[in-house]
């Protein structure tokens, strides 16, 4: 089947490196002048795969006064009397609590474990250099109560496949040197041996690589207008230059644009943009910089070294398709990276950057059809779109095919969002 993907992001791509896999000829159209150049390109670098829980917890709310008012807030919300919006925040809301999170947590763990395999395959089988890196996960908590909540999960992550270890003080230490200079703040860490990390963007430019191999044509510089209702079962796609494009197959992967697109389709889709920030600081002294990712719980910060980088991300902002880089955010950014790793390199020399995260109130990706026949949907990956980009483009690639899926049908279709 001739199948034209929107989109030239991770999800985008590992959508058509599955595709191609079962012998469809693949074509994929971007705006920009290559891939990987929007969300996917500077994100956390971490793959976090038992670390799925949703946004929308137990306790969310309660915080929601305390990040209105606080300027260096981790998540910071501005007020919309966008009908969308407003329905999306009841969304949030109404997810924010013990059962749907371990719901949602369940769900997205089988999605993660099989992104996990399909990397791990597809490292053995192709050459990728990506700057992985296995070398676990430290979530390391400030106060006592989050620590002794965090150690109230361990049987739970457990039962779930999740291989997790509660550190002490020491232990952090003994773990990663580098957090030394952090002793006296440290109460304890969950230590995760089965998380990685890698480049993101560089992935992406493998994966393109692979996929001129295969014979994908990439449409760069191709800016989508609409989505054409050719009858009641067709779609096809009218370029801003007014060029028609049609295929057997359309996949719709573009994050959180694909919420306007659908929109005069009729095809309400509850994506919103979480802008998030990072640095990507060239690492100068080797011995202070952490080789173990870091999650700074209190302060929500990630930490992840990618070959002689250290990749420094947070925060959380709904603001609507702001893509510009908030300076405020990330001088606290920058603060808070210094109280950590002071030593690491020159921070002024780091490269900044802000992308929007397409989130779902849930938290679950759309991976679905839709009433049109010929129209998909792969969004909605939220914060962790490289973690499970492999799944996501494994589970639609198998429903376009009409493959048995390798998760239960219906679990990220548009109507579990």
């Amino acid at each position: 089947m001739e199948i034209l993907i929107l989109g030239a992001g991770v999800i985008g791509l590992t959508t058509a490196y599955y595709l191609t896999e079962q012998g469809h000829k693949v074509s994929i159209l971007d705006k920009n002048p290559d891939v990987g150049l929007e969300t996917s390109y500077a994100n956390g670098a971490q793959l976090s795969y038992s670390y799925v829980a949703p946004l929308a917890g137990p306790g969310v709310i309660g915080k929601v006064p305390k990040w209105l008012l606080d300027p260096d807030s981790p998540l910071r919300f501005r007020p919309s009397l966008d009908p969308a919006d407003i329905c999306w925040n009841l969304r949030f809301m109404k997810a924010c609590n013990a059962s749907q999170s371990d719901k949602t947590t369940r769900e997205l763990l089988q999605l993660s474990f099989l992104s996990r395999d399909l990397l791990h395959h597809l490292l053995d089988t192709e050459k990728l250099d990506i700057d992985f890196q296995a070398s676990g996960k430290m979530v390391l908590h400030r106060s006592t109560a989050s620590f002794n909540s965090a150690v109230q999960l361990l049987d739970f992550q457990r039962q779930l496949g999740c291989e997790q270890f509660a550190l002490n003080t020491d232990e952090c230490i003994t773990k990663e040197p580098a957090l030394a200079p952090l002793k006296n703040q440290i109460t304890g860490g969950i230590y995760t041996p089965s998380e990685e990390a890698a480049d993101c963007f560089k992935f992406c430019q493998n994966l393109k690589t692979l996929l001129l191999d295969r014979g994908v044509e990439f449409l760069f510089n191709h800016e989508v207008g609409l989505l054409k209702s050719n009858g009641s079962s067709q779609v096809s796609v009218i370029l801003k230059d007014r060029q028609s494009l049609s295929a057997d197959h359309i996949v719709v992967a573009l994050g959180c644009e694909s919420t306007a697109l659908l929109k005069p389709l009729h095809i309400d889709v509850p994506v919103r943009p979480l802008k998030g920030y990072s640095l990507t600081l060239p690492i100068e002294n080797d011995s202070q910089a952490p080789h173990v990712s870091i999650t700074d719980f209190e302060r929500k910060v990630v930490y992840a070294r990618i070959g002689k980088r250290l990749r420094i991300a947070g925060m959380a902002d709904l603001v609507g398709m702001n893509k510009s880089i908030d300076p405020n955010r990330l001088k606290t950014l920058i603060n808070e990276a210094k109280a950590v790793f002071p030593d690491v390199g020159n921070y002024a020399q780091a490269e900044q950057w802000a992308g929007l995260r397409p989130a779902t109130p849930k938290g679950k990706p759309i991976i679905d059809g839709t009433r049109y026949k010929n129209l998909w949907l792969n969004i909605g990956q939220g914060a962790l779109g490289f973690t499970l980009a492999t799944g996501s483009g494994k589970l639609l690639a198998e429903k376009i095919s009409g493959k048995k899926s390798s998760v239960p049908d219906g679990l990220f279709s548009l109507g579990n969002a």
